[in-house]
């Protein structure tokens, strides 16, 4: 592949990243605030009531996404290497 392409793809990559995490990311913090705040973590809906759900799974979830949005910003950095 020639250079221009690695250039795109990378470029690609991390915008890709960077959309993902504004998008996404937002649902996240309330967890962590809860987690240290409280010691009680919350899942909200639009509907009804808030429903008690385990802070570690959440955490996990949390840092599953963050993995994730690292990982694309990674291969992106490394494509313009």
């Amino acid at each position: 592949m020639s250079d221009t392409r690695f250039t795109i793809i990378g470029i690609v990559l991390i915008f890709a990243g960077f959309v993902i995490l504004g998008i996404f990311g937002s649902q996240f913090t309330a967890v962590t605030i809860e987690s240290e705040t409280f010691g009680e973590c919350f899942e909200y809906f639009e509907d009804s009531e808030p429903v008690l759900i385990d802070c570690n799974q959440a955490m996990q979830a949390k840092t599953a996404f963050f993995a994730l949005v690292v990982c694309l910003i990674g291969a992106g950095i490394f494509a313009l290497i």
